[in-house]
């Protein structure tokens, strides 16, 4: 993931535990409410607190702090978790734009912020699986 130069990881830069909650609930707030990220709403069920739990747990282990999702579900095998979902350039873009807003809307230092954005790109872009 980021390494910073005083050792501390993207987990403990943004806040812990609580701000990654806080990210993850906005992300499912701003995909369940906004007309432009319509497609990928409809890949998740109606009740999203399954998705948000299983993507606080990555993320929490994804950047730096608890690896609660491989302690409970075992490797993420991210790729092949979504190959059932029919992902192009437009799904990835919904769902960055989520993540981009989450992230615009959370107190951090701007280079953290660019820099998981950075990353989240390169972790939605390997998610594609249309050619489009």
């Amino acid at each position: 993931m980021i390494s910073e130069p005083q050792g501390l990881s993207p987990y403990e830069l943004m806040g812990g535990d609580e701000a990654v909650r806080r990210l993850v609930k906005r992300f499912y707030q701003i995909m369940d409410e906004a007309p432009e990220a319509w497609e990928i709403r409809q890949m998740h069920p109606q009740d999203l607190s399954g998705s948000e739990e299983k993507l606080y747990k990555f993320l929490s282990g994804w950047l730096g702090g608890p690896a609660l999702y491989v302690q409970e579900y075992g490797h993420p095998m991210l790729r092949k978790r979504h190959l059932p979902f029919r992902i192009g350039s437009r799904e990835r873009d919904q769902w960055l734009m989520c993540m981009n807003q989450a992230l615009d809307e959370m107190e951090m230092e701007s280079l953290l912020r660019n820099q998981l954005k950075a990353n989240f790109y390169k972790v939605a872009d390997h998610m594609r699986n249309q050619p489009n």
